[in-house]
């Protein structure tokens, strides 16, 4: 466990401070921070009122860990989703639900028929509307109608991108119809047997803009293949072509990686989040 839970650790981070990055040791570590956290600021937020806490969230490999986490406070009674609604990032267009590899299917496989969380609570892009544009126009809307998002947990590309926003999104963006790049479409097919031309061409997601307009902001990132994508998002200035950096500008913006994905920061910069952050890891 932290030294402080990590959700109580905001408290011990300077107030000026924009944007907190978050090193530990192994993926493992870093779904524990994760999970902590998002389960901290639920009880925060029901300790204060009666509404619903409205959680973001991403599918791919980097978030297994952090839902098996929840799964396993949830179980062990430290946590109720009873009283949440989900707003996920994004949808391939073009895949039935029960695709193996929609993401219906997989946020349902891993994570939500393993927690107490009601079915009319959970929002998921619609990537076979008959009016695509309208599914995002409304998407927006329920995201506003629900109060906000509370806090949206996301996971970073090799790229920088965050949900299907890839390089030179605009970082105002909204939930919008996207074309993927071939990039993406590479990187992805190893979910479909390493078939390229499986690969949906096109997605939904929700913008830059929209990840921003939460209240808090959770970016995971673990592995070396993520370290490019760290440097950029600490690092780097404020761009459009790493979509990641966005984070630097929201006033409650966490990054937690683990080693590797810190492998390519300047020392000086390792040192100094390892530092400030030295009571609040696991």
């Amino acid at each position: 466990m932290p030294h402080n839970p990590s959700g109580a650790a905001a408290s011990a981070v300077p107030k000026n401070s924009v944007m907190r990055l978050i090193i530990e040791n192994t993926p493992q570590q870093v779904a524990q921070w994760a999970a902590n956290y998002i389960i901290e600021q639920i009880r925060n937020k029901a300790q204060h009122t009666s509404s619903p806490f409205v959680l973001g969230l991403p599918t791919g490999s980097t978030p297994l860990e952090t839902y098996k986490e929840l799964i396993r406070r949830h179980k062990a009674g430290d946590v109720s989703f009873r009283n949440v609604i989900t707003f996920n990032m994004d949808e391939y267009v073009g895949l039935p639900e029960e695709h193996p590899e929609s993401y219906h299917l997989f946020m349902w496989t891993n994570f939500f028929k393993h927690i107490d969380i009601l079915p009319e609570n959970v929002n998921i892009l619609n990537g076979n509307a008959e009016d695509l544009v309208k599914e995002c126009a409304d998407y927006e809307a329920r995201i506003v109608e629900a109060g906000g998002i509370d806090l949206f947990m996301g996971g970073v590309g090799e790229d920088g991108h965050i949900a299907f926003n890839e390089p030179f999104s605009s970082l105002n963006s909204r939930t919008r119809v996207k074309t993927l790049t071939q990039d993406t479409i590479q990187v992805n097919s190893r979910f479909f047997g390493g078939d390229v031309n499986l690969v949906p061409k096109t997605a939904l997601t929700v913008g830059v803009g929209t990840v921003l307009a939460a209240k808090k902001v959770l970016i995971l990132a673990t592995g070396p293949k993520k370290a490019r994508a760290v440097r950029h998002g600490v690092e780097g200035s404020y761009n459009h072509q790493w979509t990641i950096s966005a984070l630097q500008v929201h006033p409650n913006g966490i990054l937690i990686c683990d080693e590797p994905a810190a492998g390519e920061l300047r020392v000086a910069t390792y040192r100094y989040f390892k530092d400030i952050e030295k009571e609040n890891l696991i």
